[in-house]
């Protein structure tokens, strides 16, 4: 099929992601504005992944995002479901200590109980067919007071700025997914976007997922937003 639908069948998304994987990150540049570089400084700082730590950077894609929880001391592990998106990570940041790429499915994640320090999703979360499923394997995953981030788009509780950010989505995206060689595929990300839950119901679904401690804050005024939650074992 030319365009993963919102159904989200695994097969589909990875191999949307797989036909943008060259390109990824510079067209992540290009739609979020340079924005995504600063929301993904934020996820450093609000993670703070210590020397000795296991990360697990879920819907790591190339391995971008891992990078500065490896150079923190962290045993980081990046994992996609996109194999192209790690064919292209592991030759990017072939030099880089404490890192590993791993082949892995959300909602079936191929590591033991209790095997990480801190969980951690960016962007990614809304591309997952099954979210509280998602959520519950990560808490799996995670250490009994391991903590999990989010980063993930969202939607300005300003009604003005809510309707800049609609357009944005409806009509610019598709004029920059021009540049690339799978514009389907960033028509379906605007579309997945504009069907994802507010703050307030994603921070529902983290409970309900059985996470504790859940809160988050907007970034540029609520276009993204960082959830944070502990698991409490």
């Amino acid at each position: 099929m030319s365009r993963a639908s919102l159904e989200k069948k695994p097969a589909d998304v990875a191999a949307m992601f797989d036909g943008t994987a060259e390109r990824y990150d510079l067209l992540n540049t290009l739609m979020t504005g340079g924005r995504d570089r600063r929301w993904r400084r934020e996820v450093v700082r609000a993670l703070a992944a210590r020397p000795g730590e296991r990360v697990l950077d879920l819907a790591a894609g190339t391995g971008t995002s891992s990078v500065p929880f490896a150079d923190a001391g962290a045993e980081t592990v990046a994992c996609d479901f996109s194999l192209g998106m790690l064919r292209v990570g592991t030759r990017r940041q072939a030099g880089v200590k404490r890192l590993s790429f791993v082949a892995g499915d959300a909602l079936r994640l191929p590591f033991a109980d209790g095997s990480f320090d801190a969980v951690t999703i960016s962007f990614g979360l809304r591309n997952v067919a099954d979210t509280g499923r998602a959520l519950r394997e990560l808490r799996r995953v995670a250490k009994p007071g391991g903590r999990l981030l989010i980063c993930e788009v969202s939607h300005p509780p300003n009604p003005l700025l809510a309707f800049g950010h609609r357009a944005h989505l409806r009509y610019g995206l598709p004029l920059l997914a021009r540049v690339s060689s799978n514009p389907d595929s960033y028509r379906y990300l605007a579309d997945s976007t504009l069907a994802w839950p507010d703050q307030a119901a994603l921070a529902r679904l983290v409970q309900d997922a059985g996470w504790e401690r859940v809160r988050w804050r907007d970034l540029t005024f609520g276009v993204a937003a960082l959830h944070h939650a502990v698991n409490p074992g």
